[in-house]
């Protein structure tokens, strides 16, 4: 019965942060586009604040913000008015979460953030009290009753604030432009980033990990090169050092059975012609792409001369993460 009740009461509490957040909606009105268009417009920073379990939430719009293209920092109100303040300027939009609005050491920043010149945005669940009047914008974020039995400990009200203040993120990004890889600037250390930012030219291999060779050169030369490089096969080249082919390992494997004297043959008799390649610059994720639509293991990369300057193996790519 114990754990019956268990499962019951959870339901319940999702209920009820769900209901909050559905209640919402027909809060999205002209308050809300006059907050988007604060935070768009800001030339400074936005500075979050709040005390309790709403600074925490404050801490992670923040983060969203910061990490949407909206410069922002949260700032504990407590510390505030003992010297953080001077995080703040004029130039800067603050937002302010409150469930009352008359949380003192909120109460106490606002004359001075008046002062200052900073426009202040309220995420309030009372649209009436002394953090309101002194806000230029007003977003209520009242819930009618905390998921907490007792309705005392912050739940469906500090939910509520965290739904909006993701919508009022992810509205301001798209109002400001941000694309995806200005995302990926942003998480170099992600996937999104790396599939965005890796190029070609980062991973591909160079110098002695690179074997070329003529295409005049005996296939047992060109195996020498492709086993000292640790590759998987060596990009073939002209008189005038620009890419005629490709020896493989499956380029030895095929042609085993029919030419018994395969390690004296030259290479260019037995090389696979017209290979895939890519450009330096190109994206490492295009690289990828070709490997997979062709089925191969490797791309020759070739500079504009169509020279070969590189070397790209599907293991690299592995290695970094694509």
């Amino acid at each position: 019965m114990r754990r019956r009740n268990g499962i019951v009461r959870a339901r319940e509490v999702l209920r009820i942060e769900a209901q909050a957040i559905q209640r919402l909606l027909r809060r999205v009105d002209h308050s809300f586009i006059q907050a988007v268009e604060l935070l768009a417009a800001c030339k400074g920073r936005v500075v979050v604040t709040g005390m309790g379990k709403a600074g925490l939430i404050g801490q992670k719009i923040s983060a969203t913000l910061a990490s949407t293209g909206t410069p922002s920092h949260s700032v504990h109100p407590a510390e505030a008015i003992h010297g953080d303040l001077g995080r703040v300027t004029k130039e800067d939009v603050m937002i302010v979460l409150s469930k009352s609005g008359e949380t003192e050491e909120l109460t106490r920043l606002l004359p001075v953030i008046k002062r200052l010149g900073s426009k202040l945005i309220a995420l309030t669940g009372n649209p009436h009290s002394t953090l309101a009047k002194h806000s230029d914008v007003v977003l209520d974020v009242s819930v009618t009753r905390e998921a907490c039995s007792l309705n005392l400990a912050p739940t469906a009200s500090t939910t509520a604030m965290l739904a909006f203040g993701d919508a009022l993120a992810v509205v301001v990004a798209e109002q400001k432009g941000f694309r995806e890889k200005d995302f990926a600037l942003l998480h170099p250390g992600g996937q999104l980033g790396r599939k965005l930012l890796l190029r070609v030219t980062d991973l591909m291999r160079t110098a002695d990990a690179n074997p070329i060779v003529r295409q005049t050169a005996r296939v047992k030369d060109v195996l020498l090169a492709t086993t000292r490089a640790r590759a998987g096969c060596a990009s073939i080249i002209d008189e005038q050092g620009r890419l005629v082919g490709i020896f493989t390992d499956g380029d030895l494997r095929r042609h085993l059975d029919s030419a018994p004297n395969l390690a004296e043959l030259v290479v260019k008799n037995v090389m696979t012609t017209h290979p895939k390649t890519i450009a330096p610059d190109c994206l490492a994720a295009e690289a990828l792409r070709l490997l997979r639509e062709h089925k191969i293991d490797e791309l020759v990369v070739v500079n504009a001369k169509k020279q070969p300057v590189g070397l790209l193996d599907v293991q690299d790519l592995l290695r970094a993460g694509l």
